[in-house]
């Protein structure tokens, strides 16, 4: 039986099944990808260093 359970995406903001969880933010398949595939001088590499410290904001609590 699959899981089809829907998380919100820390970046996005969007209700998904795919995607990845690291420690207890879930990013979904769209943004990882997306992600991985923006270059360091692109604008939105700095929105996902902004979103993605959520995570160690919280391992830090």
């Amino acid at each position: 039986m699959e899981d089809h359970t829907e998380h919100v995406c820390i970046i996005c903001g969007h209700a998904k099944e795919e995607g990845i969880t690291i420690v207890s933010q879930f990013i979904c398949q769209d943004c990882e990808s997306e992600m991985v595939h923006t270059d360091a001088e692109d604008a939105k590499y700095h929105y996902f260093i902004h979103q993605m410290r959520q995570i160690s904001m919280q391992t830090h609590v």
